[in-house]
């Protein structure tokens, strides 16, 4: 995927999760970001950060930080959005015979349903930009959410289904995740449940640029 518009700034700081200080041409501007996750790593006073103009003039803020430079990384993309995306335009290079996204499976939305030859699949993607020492860690802060979808995957394969959970890595020479027990031990305990009871894991390395994201495999 591509992004339009893009500009640099330098990264202030952030008020709350919603929203960043950046300073764009030596004047301080407020900024959306798309990623309320903690991103403690990344965000740290005077790095370099992608911001998007966004189409609606009427908004409050003018920009959305979809990606933040690092110096051993490179460009990280935050885009919480981006990682569904990229896995769609990956979704229909593989063939499938039809792709679903947000299927209502049990009590929640899962992100893709796919056919292929007569076999059913379900996929969770999660966005991972939490690294330390060359390997990506999941999740960077509690997930009640991914929780639930991990114990629908694990319904839907006793059902018949071929589940899997699709990591997407959005990091530059990143390949493996790892789960985060110290952030959620319940997101942890109920991952390796879900392998063992035959949920595929998918660790999906990514090209990433300033203004661009794709997955690489």
């Amino acid at each position: 995927m591509k992004y339009e518009n893009i500009i640099i700034g330098n990264f202030l700081d952030r008020p709350n999760r919603f929203i960043a200080n950046v300073e764009i041409d030596g004047v301080k501007e407020v900024v959306h970001v798309k990623n309320t996750g903690r991103c403690s790593r990344l965000l740290n006073p005077g790095v370099k950060v992608s911001l998007e103009k966004a189409d609606n003039p009427g908004r409050k803020t003018k920009y959305d930080l979809i990606a933040v430079e690092d110096a051993k990384l490179g460009w990280v993309n935050i885009d919480s959005q981006a990682p569904n995306k990229v896995v769609l335009e990956w979704l229909k290079t593989r063939n499938y015979d039809y792709v679903k996204p947000e299927y209502v499976y049990g009590d929640s939305r899962i992100d893709f349903y796919m056919e292929k030859d007569g076999t059913r699949y379900l996929m969770e993607v999660k966005g991972c930009t939490d690294e330390v020492d060359g390997i990506g860690y999941f999740p960077d802060a509690p997930t009640v959410r991914g929780v639930r979808h991990l114990r629908e995957l694990i319904k839907a394969v006793s059902q018949g289904y071929e589940c899997f959970i699709a990591f997407v890595i959005p990091m530059t020479g990143i390949t493996e995740v790892r789960q985060n027990a110290k952030i959620h031990q319940e997101f942890a305990d109920v991952f390796y449940e879900a392998k063992e009871a035959g949920v595929k894991v998918l660790n999906l390395s990514c090209m990433v640029t300033k203004d661009e994201l794709k997955i690489q495999l």
